[in-house]
């Protein structure tokens, strides 16, 4: 992996060993995959022990296939929240919505399966409105899941216009500067946002002010995420939460402790046990 794409974790190391020496917060990771090369790497044992030593409470897991998420769902069900990603190998991920078998493929796992949610899936603009995302956001309906998107606003927004009641989880915060992450968060009040692979928002124990602003308006509409979109990136979960605590800890407590794991848990935690 290229370094420029892996946290500078040494340097916020000593950061992050000052707020896990007080009262650690748990940590609801809202984004994980496990996909076939991870699951080779990984196995389901030695993975959910990364998990558990890296303090998560509860992990939404995604994968590339279907059949990693329900290899980690069946060794911790206490631990795993399974998410339906419409990609049975990765070479879909640019493909999978013009897929002639897509569709018959998400429903015959949503009828064997139990998830929380459709994706992590990649969908920008108008690409949003072709047939095999609609039947996606009408499944998502039907059977009362989230959609979560790693999207462009636009795609956000067609993704509403279909369902004005559709939920949707946006990976990455879409990736856009806070300020157009909150003009979309006032624009829809079904739209939570995870920090998946982001280092934007915290550095060295601090949190940049534009951040810190969203944080404060929409305290409850934020989660944090690691985003093991390569098996390499497992080896950094314990790192990843640890970073993600150092600059929670620079929020107020009660503002943390949501975004840390409080929210997940009220939203996703909750459709688990219905």
């Amino acid at each position: 992996m290229p370094m420029r794409t892996l946290f500078p974790l040494l340097l916020w190391a000593a950061t992050a060993h000052t707020a896990l020496a007080a009262d650690p917060l748990p940590i609801f990771d809202a984004h994980v995959h496990y996909s076939h090369d991870a699951w080779e790497m990984v196995p389901p044992k030695e993975a959910v022990a990364i998990l558990r030593k890296a303090g998560l409470k509860r992990v939404m897991v995604s994968s590339s296939n279907d059949d990693g998420t329900q290899k980690l769902y069946a060794e911790a069900p206490d631990l795993i929240i399974p998410e339906l990603r419409p990609y049975r190998t990765r070479g879909e991920v640019g493909t999978w919505f013009r897929s002639d078998t897509m569709v018959a493929h998400l429903e015959d796992r949503l009828k064997r399966y139990k998830y929380v949610a459709i994706g992590e899936f990649h969908l920008y603009g108008a690409d949003a409105d072709l047939p095999v995302p609609r039947r996606m956001v009408q499944l998502a309906k039907e059977y009362k899941l989230f959609l979560h998107a790693h999207s462009d606003a636009d795609a956000i927004e067609r993704m509403f216009k279909q369902d004005p009641n559709a939920r949707i989880l946006w990976a990455h915060s879409g990736f856009d500067q806070p300020g157009k992450v909150r003009e979309m968060l006032r624009k829809h009040k079904n739209l939570w946002a995870d920090l998946a692979f982001r280092s934007d928002h915290g550095s060295g124990g601090k949190v940049n002010p534009e951040w810190r602003a969203a944080f404060m308006e929409f305290p409850d509409r934020f989660m944090v995420g690691t985003d093991t979109y390569t098996p390499e990136r497992w080896h950094y979960i314990i790192e990843h939460a640890n970073w993600s605590r150092a600059w929670l800890a620079d929020l107020p407590r009660t503002v943390a402790e949501k975004l840390a794991y409080k929210n997940g848990e009220a939203i996703f935690g909750n459709m688990m046990e219905r």
